[in-house]
């Protein structure tokens, strides 16, 4: 490649940080032509191309890319350490073209309006709102474990297979259209990641491939969560990327699916955020409410704290720090605290439309 072409890519990184600033300050213009406009004919077209197959392509090129660019490094290594101003505007140039790429496919969703601005509800509560959120909680998942169980002592073990809730989860997206229709999911392209033993090492449910447009899903976690991650990665491919928010997508397409398994792990799931939100300003009044559950419901809590406590590993936390640093530098100011948030917009939603 010319040298004049590669450092006009590279510098191009300029103009495209500033753009990409400016239309932070602009999330009408963001919601209006690109998530509503530009982005789902991109994704949907992506979605298309590569949904049928049944593995994951973008984690292909992903593992392709990493041992490339590590058997590059290793034997350009001398030429790298005696010119390491070239090294660096190589890398540039590369960065350059990813950031371009991956605002223009699906980074710019980071900078649309808020989801609850399209739904007309709030997100700003009080924590007595939560506490009466988190008491109604408690007596719908403790009805629904009993209906599902017969036995308030039982845990609930969801039937079906993996590709199942795959099926369920789209077809719940089919009528939450209806009802949302800037939630309208087609061409769906939902797969089990390759590398689920190694994303639950690092704490990760599932993730976006924002090249591809391919929903990648954790396969080793417990089915009775499984339906809400689904959903929240779904959430991610129909435009929505702040975690909060996919949160609640995935929480609203189960709980509004029909089937009791779905509502179950919908319910469970708001109530462990609510306990969650709770227990880190006042204890005791947590523990009081734990202690109102079902068994049942405190054996599925315990399974999931199973599951996870048994991939703890000193690489985890170094990872979430990584990943609390790219959340903040694309417009999350509160990184990784930001899944918990959506214990305001499922307050703030069910205010307008109690459960």
């Amino acid at each position: 490649m010319d040298q004049k072409l590669r450092n006009g890519i590279a510098l191009s990184l300029i103009p495209q940080i500033i753009l990409v600033k400016w239309l932070g300050h602009n999330p009408e213009w963001v919601e209006q032509y690109y998530s509503m406009g530009l982005y789902p004919k991109i994704s949907g077209f992506f979605r298309f191309l590569f949904g049928w197959i049944p593995f994951s392509l973008g984690e292909i090129i992903y593992t392709l890319l990493i041992f490339s660019a590590i058997y590059y490094c290793y034997w350009q290594r001398r030429q790298i350490k005696s010119k390491p101003f070239i090294f660096l505007k190589n890398a540039a140039m590369v960065f350059a073209v990813f950031y371009f790429t991956f605002h223009l496919l699906w980074g710019l969703n980071y900078y649309r309006q808020p989801i609850a601005q399209n739904l007309a509800i709030r997100d700003s509560i009080t924590k007595v709102e939560v506490l009466e959120f988190t008491k109604s909680l408690i007596s719908k998942t403790n009805a629904i474990q009993f209906k599902i169980t017969g036995d308030t002592a039982a845990i609930v073990q969801i039937p079906y297979e993996r590709e199942a809730i795959f099926d369920k989860t789209i077809k719940g997206f089919g009528n939450l259209e209806k009802q949302y229709p800037f939630l309208k999911y087609q061409r769906p392209s939902i797969k089990k990641s390759m590398y689920s033993t190694f994303s639950t090492y690092l704490g990760i449910g599932g993730y976006l491939n924002p090249f591809t447009n391919e929903a990648q899903v954790n396969a080793l976690i417990p089915l009775f969560r499984f339906p809400v991650v689904v959903g929240h990665e779904v959430g991610h491919q129909v435009g929505y990327s702040a975690e909060n928010e996919t949160n609640f997508i995935g929480y609203l397409v189960t709980l509004k699916n029909e089937d009791p398994y779905f509502q179950y792990s919908a319910y469970a799931f708001a109530l462990s955020h609510c306990l969650i939100a709770i227990a880190r300003s006042d204890e005791s009044e947590f523990d009081q409410l734990y202690a109102q559950l079902n068994d049942g419901v405190k054996k599925n809590y315990r399974e999931l704290n199973a599951f996870y406590a048994q991939y703890e590993n000193p690489i985890e936390p170094l990872f979430q720090s990584a990943f609390n640093t790219f959340l903040k530098a694309n417009n999350q100011a509160d990184g990784v605290q930001s899944y918990g948030k959506v214990v305001n917009l499922m307050v703030g939603y069910h205010t307008k439309y109690p459960i």
